[in-house]
């Protein structure tokens, strides 16, 4: 098995992003929110995408659901839906995406 390297790189203002594994239909990443207030801007794509928060603090807006989440916790975000998130507390999410999102390589 063939360990990679991704690079950290930027995604919003105050957030990093850096793929932790992929495979075509499989992909695990880390966004780390550096400060109170950054936000993850609304968006959507056609992967279904698990959360799970490692630290921190955010508040998630899931086609138009307002969730609250912090360390522990998880969540699906269906294809397709409308979603975003803003820092409460600097922290760190892992995301894996089903299939695989090639614009992040």
């Amino acid at each position: 098995m063939l360990v990679k390297t991704f690079p950290e790189v930027p995604a919003d203002p105050g957030v990093k992003r850096q793929v932790l594994s992929d495979s075509p239909e499989l992909m695990v990443v880390a966004f780390r929110f550096q400060e109170e207030g950054a936000q993850g801007k609304l968006h959507n794509h056609p992967h279904v995408q698990s959360t799970y928060v490692e630290s921190g603090r955010f508040v998630f807006t899931v086609d138009g659901e307002e969730l609250q989440v912090g360390p522990g916790d998880s969540f699906v975000i269906p294809s397709m839906a409308i979603h975003g998130c803003t820092c409460l507390e600097p922290g760190t999410l892992i995301d894996t995406f089903t299939p695989r999102r090639d614009d992040f390589l």
